[in-house]
């Protein structure tokens, strides 16, 4: 298969990428470059460019007239810097997002993978979330992602493009093989700074909200391996029309997850166990935007997609660190 993956020079993205190609297929990336590296890109058939010039979509399916799904990861992603941008926010995950799919369903490339969030999820007491339960989005990120599900759901019913939406839990971890991962100077998400806080690139682990509704008073996430998320995006383009048969409706929710919650004290005393040594730590209020956390019932992604984690938080923990001390090599810089 041929797959378009927009925000192909990510994080998520690229190792995507690299797992389509591993199980036989062919990525086509395009992306804008905004934050991902060109150096992610590698020596994949690329296109520079923005999702909602409709010219360059035309042009890259003229050129690819094979292509049988796309892969729609190009977002922004920083919740707080959601909070302070919203204008761009809605503007480039929502708007140009519309733009993508009028102009993919106009070209007859109907099928749509679209990477959503569990940060829309109400707060639920026992943290488990299943596909249908209630959704309250707190931030404008999360909000962006809610609205193009919605909007992903409309333009299914109305036309012949049918849709798979994926809601992913808390990516961590890098490529296998170290040749991609957080790319960020200074990542937002709890694992990318538990890194930089081991390697002496800040002076302590900032745990943000200690007073929530869980076990330890810690925010609570459901962390899978990166690689296990790429190979669930596999799986879900192989198995697209069956998925969209056996869910009976022109578009299908997906949860993508472990299954199983962890807390962030829980994830330091794993970090510090796979890393050797102690991390030192401070306290925090919640930064704007932070929810309190979910994790994934997974029992559908298991029946639609036959697909399940192998990967452990160790596992995730030990490449991310890996990466830590190759990113310079890769990148230019730790």
């Amino acid at each position: 298969m041929k797959i378009l993956v927009t925000g192909g020079a990510g994080y998520i993205g690229s190792t995507t990428a690299k797992a389509l190609e591993e199980a036989g297929h062919t990525p086509v990336v395009l992306d804008s470059l905004l934050t991902g590296p060109l150096a992610f890109v590698k020596d994949r058939i690329f296109y520079e460019g923005d999702i909602a010039d409709r010219a360059l979509v035309r042009r890259i399916v003229d050129e690819h007239p094979d292509l049988d799904a796309t892969i729609h990861m190009a977002a922004r992603i920083v919740v707080p810097e959601s909070v302070e941008k919203p204008y761009e926010y809605y503007r480039d995950n929502v708007a140009k997002s519309l733009e993508l799919f009028d102009e993919l369903n106009g070209l007859g490339k109907n099928r749509v993978l679209f990477s959503s969030s569990a940060s829309i999820y109400a707060l639920k007491e026992q943290f488990e979330v299943s596909e249908g339960d209630a959704l309250a989005p707190t931030s404008p990120y999360a909000r962006t992602k809610r609205m193009m599900e919605e909007i992903l759901q409309d333009i299914a019913v109305a036309t012949d493009l049918r849709a798979i939406i994926l809601r992913y839990f808390n990516p961590i971890g890098s490529d296998p093989d170290l040749e991609s991962g957080i790319y960020a100077k200074e990542p937002s998400h709890v694992l990318g700074q538990l890194v930089m806080a081991a390697r002496g690139q800040k002076d302590a682990f900032t745990i943000t909200g200690t007073e929530h509704p869980t076990r330890d008073g810690t925010g609570i996430r459901d962390y899978i391996h990166v690689w296990d998320l790429a190979r669930a995006h596999v799986r879900a383009v192989e198995r697209f029309d069956d998925v969209i048969a056996a869910a009976g409706t022109p578009s299908a929710v997906i949860n993508v997850g472990t299954g199983d919650g962890v807390t962030v004290r829980e994830l330091v005393k794993a970090f510090e166990n796979v890393f050797g040594q102690e991390v030192p730590l401070r306290e925090a209020p919640p930064r704007p935007g932070d929810a309190v956390g979910a994790f994934a019932n997974v029992d559908r992604s298991a029946e639609l997609l036959d697909w399940r984690t192998e990967l452990s938080l160790e596992d995730a923990i030990a490449s991310a660190l890996a990466w830590g001390a190759k990113r310079q090599e890769i990148l230019g810089y730790e």
